[in-house]
């Protein structure tokens, strides 16, 4: 069955937790929808860790709907969220609109937006385009933030995280990431929105938890974020496989009779 942004708000009244990863490929996303991930993140993230940008601020629309296209085809039964890169929404209403359009247009079944823009989200949900928040570290604003720092740590800076994700619920999201923030806080909003969470680096009291495909998958070289977790060392094993086969082909071994034609 086809996961939809309803079963995730049933979720949360069951009190299932439901995992999302990133996605950015027609393989990788064969294997997650495969494996029962319930929901599929095409994230701008892609930028820094498959297109080689220092940060998720350069990766354009048409980058993201490229990856997002390839997602789609591979995923049969998750749910796909195209994430809105930065300067696709943040100028006005119209040209987010606009632009969320071009994601479903592609396939996707919602879009993700960083940031406080209950307008936009009300006007996305509207037009029948779902959305899911962002809030606390906001990859997109970092600039702003002077880093990527843990948010929400002063009792006024989590007083106003609160109020904008209920905001955000009232506005239609179906759902809302928290990234970066205390554990506290992450109870905390979790309990007081109607729509789930879903925490990276946000605590263990989330409805739900994303992590980075690359950063799951161990193929960050060995530096991760503190609330990343490599459930693989893929890394390694990819460097052992391309030296085995260089071997093979310097001593002549590959390709053997077995792998060749008559």
């Amino acid at each position: 069955m086809h996961t939809t942004v309803q079963d995730l708000r049933a979720w949360k009244q069951e009190g299932r937790r439901f995992a999302m990863l990133t996605c950015y490929d027609f393989p990788t996303a064969q294997i997650l929808d495969q494996a029962g991930i319930p929901v599929l993140l095409v994230g701008d993230s892609v930028a820094n860790t498959t297109l080689g940008y220092d940060t998720t601020l350069p990766v354009t629309m048409e980058e993201m709907l490229h990856h997002t296209r390839a997602v789609v085809r591979g995923a049969g039964n998750a749910l796909v969220v195209g994430d809105m890169p930065f300067m696709s929404y943040q100028v006005s209403v119209e040209e987010g609109i606009r632009n969320a359009g071009r994601f479903v247009k592609e396939g996707a079944h919602a879009v993700k937006v960083e940031g406080w823009f209950p307008e936009l989200t009300e006007a996305l949900t509207a037009r029948g385009i779902p959305v899911m928040g962002h809030l606390g570290l906001t990859p997109q604003f970092v600039h702003t933030m002077g880093g990527y720092r843990v948010q929400g740590r002063s009792d006024e800076a989590a007083q106003r995280l609160l109020e904008q994700a209920v905001g955000l619920d009232k506005s239609g999201a179906f759902s809302m990431v928290l990234e970066g923030i205390p554990m506290e806080l992450g109870r905390e909003i979790t309990r007081a929105v109607s729509v789930p969470t879903i925490g990276i680096g946000a605590g263990p009291d989330c409805d739900g938890q994303v992590l980075v495909i690359t950063d799951l998958l161990g193929l960050g070289g060995g530096k991760y974020p503190k609330f990343a977790k490599p459930y693989a060392n893929l890394r390694a094993q990819i460097t052992t496989a391309v030296q085995a086969f260089a071997r093979d082909v310097e001593t002549g071994t590959f390709p053997d009779e077995e792998h060749s034609y008559r």
